[in-house]
């Protein structure tokens, strides 16, 4: 398996002003169950370093970062920052998923510290988080059977990349692992030609804004590729917009 690490630009230690506020029970947020949507999502925020806000019972929250996932001993490592010290017991741990996205989970559990590390603590994968997602504008999938995908150049190379969502505000598209060694979040893609079916072609400039490994049965190994629209011609913005337009018609 390719070590994708490497195709992530891991943030630094977190500080109080990423703190995250907890998701509201009423916020119309969903409920994630399976055991490795949970373990993924939580490799995907190790992968990049994301800011993990926790809020221990009765005491003030705590900043930290994943350090490492374990799904085969269904645990993972939290890195915390400083000085602070995590209190066992109850507590909740709240982080920001992909930006247009929250996850939270809940643990009450004794925390094991790592041996020689006393800024790392070992703790169990939750059995169910809660994840609130904001996009900006809905995504809608690609057709079946169409093509719908993505080319553009990149330090002398040609990818291609098929897109399996879209709105009028940014892509999904689908990577190798080797493809994905080229991005980061952040990573400004110049002059993207976007196929939308057989007769449309939008160039686009898109932003790199989430790397998030996943597991198909047929295809092996392959990394989500969100990213947002952020230069396009008018002309082009209508297009788009009368394509997001057909496709929620026919839904």
């Amino acid at each position: 398996m390719t070590d994708l690490s490497m195709a992530v630009m891991r943030k630094g230690p977190p500080k109080p002003a990423d703190a995250v506020a907890r998701i509201h029970h009423d916020s119309g947020a969903h409920e994630m169950r399976d055991p490795f949507d949970i373990g993924d999502a939580l490799t995907t925020l190790a992968l990049t370093g994301e800011p993990v806000t926790v809020y221990p019972r009765g005491q003030d929250f705590v900043m930290a970062r994943i350090d490492s996932v374990d799904p085969k001993h269904k645990v993972f490592t939290l890195e915390l920052v400083g000085d602070d010290v995590l209190a066992e017991g109850q507590a909740a741990f709240v982080a920001a998923l992909g930006g247009n996205a929250k996850i939270q989970f809940e643990l009450d559990a004794n925390w094991a510290i790592v041996a020689d590390r006393p800024d790392l603590v070992q703790l169990p994968l939750p059995d169910v988080c809660l994840v609130l997602n904001r996009r900006a504008e809905p995504r809608l999938e690609s057709p079946v059977g169409m093509n719908y995908g993505a080319r553009f150049a990149l330090m002398g190379k040609v990818f291609e990349m098929p897109l399996y969502d879209f709105s009028r505000g940014g892509v999904g598209l689908r990577a190798t692992p080797e493809q994905a060694m080229e991005l980061y979040v952040g990573k400004k893609l110049d002059g993207v030609l976007l196929e939308m079916g057989s007769s449309l072609v939008i160039t686009a400039d898109l932003e790199v804004r989430l790397l998030r490994p996943f597991r198909t049965f047929l295809l092996g190994q392959q990394v989500q590729v969100g990213c947002r629209i952020s230069n396009i011609s008018m002309q082009m913005r209508q297009s788009l917009e009368r394509a997001v337009d057909k496709v929620q018609k026919r839904r």
